[in-house]
């Protein structure tokens, strides 16, 4: 794939750089996806229920614990090679 040569250039000069992904780099890294029809979490779980202000009012410690859970898992895997990004040397 050929990048403009511009889009390089400030790809380099910038200070930061963000990338928006979608929820497959996280799944390929064994972190449950939200919305996959056979094993997403809202296919078990209902968003209603643990992800908005109301549902932490009806059940705080259900979220927490919920939250703590998606902690839990995150902590145990390592990042796929998209997410280590390196800084190649001019």
């Amino acid at each position: 794939m050929d990048l403009d040569t511009t889009l390089i250039a400030a790809l380099r000069a910038a200070r930061r750089i963000v990338a928006s992904t979608g929820a497959g780099i996280s799944a390929e890294s064994g972190i449950p996806t939200f919305r996959d029809a056979q094993s997403g979490l809202w296919a078990k779980y209902r968003p209603e229920d643990l992800a908005t202000p109301q549902a932490f009012l009806r059940n705080p410690r259900m979220v927490w614990e919920w939250y703590e859970w998606r902690r839990s898992v995150v902590a145990t895997v390592e990042p796929e090679n998209v997410f280590r990004l390196e800084q190649e040397q001019p």
